[in-house]
């Protein structure tokens, strides 16, 4: 059975995607999915991006079952 994770894209990132959402299936971590994703959508190698697994920002390679939503975002400024 194939689990198909849906990627969502916030902010900037939406207009170098050229699109809001995708999906990918079979990747083990966000390590592969960022390398996917940068290769899918290059304009991404270009800009700084936060992702969130489910509801919960990572900033290390982390394991993914699969099923997950994930969310790329433009990293946030204080004021």
């Amino acid at each position: 059975m194939i689990l198909y994770m849906k990627i969502l894209f916030f902010g900037q990132l939406v207009d170098v995607a050229g699109t809001a959402n995708t999906q990918l299936a079979n990747l083990a971590d966000t390590d592969a999915l960022k390398a996917v994703l940068e290769e899918r959508f290059p304009g991404l190698k270009q800009v700084r991006y936060m992702l969130a697994v489910g509801n919960k920002i990572v900033t290390s390679n982390t394991v993914l079952n699969g099923n997950e939503t994930i969310a790329l975002m433009p990293p946030f400024s204080g004021g």
